[in-house]
């Protein structure tokens, strides 16, 4: 007996309204893709990319382990693996037949500024968001060992305070979760009733995707304006799944796509490296071509409104200033580094504007306003050296700078 086809359009339509029972989204575009999501999870064996679906927030109690709960009884083979150790997850992703649907919450106890190194983990979710992906481990005891090659590709949803590394963001559909107002109210969710009603929705999504298999396998959606590279690798699961379920779907994917990237896009522009790159460029080197590293300290560390003066409860350090720089790069491919100036006849370490004007290119939006205040010399005395410098209330300006050659370690 063939089975009826199920309208897709309808069915994301039902799935979406569970979810609202049960979350309250941040947006219309986070329901959106939440639902795309939990759709794709029903057909990876079509992509060569599956996207990772991170609930983030700043404060606990903003609905990331209710999302979880809801998808894992909407999608194929949930593993929930906040207590996983990565050699079980490396052996259960490697079961390619029995794939399952990695669920982790609490992630920044795994990836936050309180925990240990986790690069095994990191390289896993990274190289599983390709069908390609695999991690090599070495199986076997002592001089028997042999290396391994394990599938890594699977789906990943994580939940979890603050941020993630950059490495699986950029691989993933960043939703903000924030705490529930007064105005949204949501049913309470009760796993012995509730959980067999999201099981038949997934039973639905695993039928309708054997249907539509051959309609989504290999297909490249078209892409909104301004999507490409990784964001496009991202989102090219979900929009084929809402071009396969049609109706109102294919425009509500593509403006969700839209929106998210886009908020990704300006949360990137608001990271404290390029944070540290616009403060330099708009308030420490207005009208200098070089300055001294205590000099820029002194004047960043003062900035009213900014992170720099308290930093993990210290304020910006030299080591600090120079580990952060030398991720960007000057306009001939070397890293910013300190170099040897020479300021009021003495050598002192600093840097050149010269070695900035390219990553402040690159990487800074506009400024917000067409000049600003240059920092002015004052007709105080001259300090001949970093060294004289003991109150930073009064620290004196250098002049005739002079760069000389090389970098000058911290």
């Amino acid at each position: 007996m063939t089975e009826q086809p199920i309208n897709g359009a309808q069915l994301l339509d039902r799935v979406e309204a569970f979810h609202r029972r049960f979350n309250a989204f941040p947006s219309e575009a986070a329901t959106v893709a939440v639902v795309l999501w939990n759709a794709h999870t029903h057909l990876l064996s079509c992509f060569d990319s599956t996207p990772r679906i991170a609930f983030l927030s700043p404060e606990p109690g903003s609905g990331k382990t209710r999302a979880l709960e809801i998808i894992s009884t909407l999608t194929p083979n949930p593993m929930h693996a906040v207590n996983a150790s990565p050699a079980a997850l490396f052996r259960a992703v490697a079961d390619q037949a029995g794939r399952p649907v990695v669920l982790f919450d609490e992630i920044d106890t795994v990836f936050g500024p309180k925990a240990k190194d986790n690069e095994d983990l990191r390289g896993l979710l990274n190289a599983g968001h390709r069908r390609s992906g695999v991690s090599y481990r070495c199986v076997g005891d002592g001089g028997s060992q042999t290396v391994v090659a394990f599938p890594s590709y699977c789906a990943v949803a994580l939940a979890g305070l603050g941020h993630l590394p950059d490495t699986i963001k950029a691989r993933s559909v960043i939703i903000r979760m924030r705490r529930r107002a007064h105005n949204e109210p949501i049913e309470p969710y009760r796993h012995r009733t509730n959980e067999p009603q999201g099981n038949a929705l997934r039973d639905e999504l695993a039928t309708w995707a054997a249907q539509v298999r051959d309609q989504i396998d290999g297909v490249f959606p078209e892409m909104p304006d301004g999507i490409t590279d990784r964001p496009a690798d991202v989102w090219e699961p979900l929009l084929a799944v809402a071009d396969a379920a049609g109706g109102h779907w294919p425009e509500r994917a593509r403006a969700a796509c839209v929106e998210l990237v886009t908020a990704v896009n300006e949360d990137d522009r608001t990271s404290l490296g390029v944070r540290l790159l616009s403060d330099l460029r708009d308030h420490v080197f207005p009208g200098e071509a070089a300055l001294s590293t205590v000099e820029i300290l002194h004047v960043l560390n003062k900035l009213e409104e900014s992170p720099w003066g308290d930093l993990d409860g210290q304020a910006l350090t030299p080591r600090r200033l120079s580990k952060m720089l030398k991720e960007y790069v000057t306009a001939k491919g070397k890293p910013i580094a300190p170099r040897a100036l020479r300021i009021g006849g003495q050598p002192t370490k600093g840097y050149h504007r010269d070695d900035l004007t390219d990553a402040w290119n690159r990487y800074c939006p506009p400024p917000a306003e067409p000049s600003v205040t240059p920092v002015t010399t004052p007709t105080t005395p001259m300090l001949t050296s970093s060294d004289d410098v003991t109150d930073p209330e009064t620290r004196n300006r250098y002049a005739s700078v002079t760069p000389t050659n090389g970098p000058l370690p911290l």
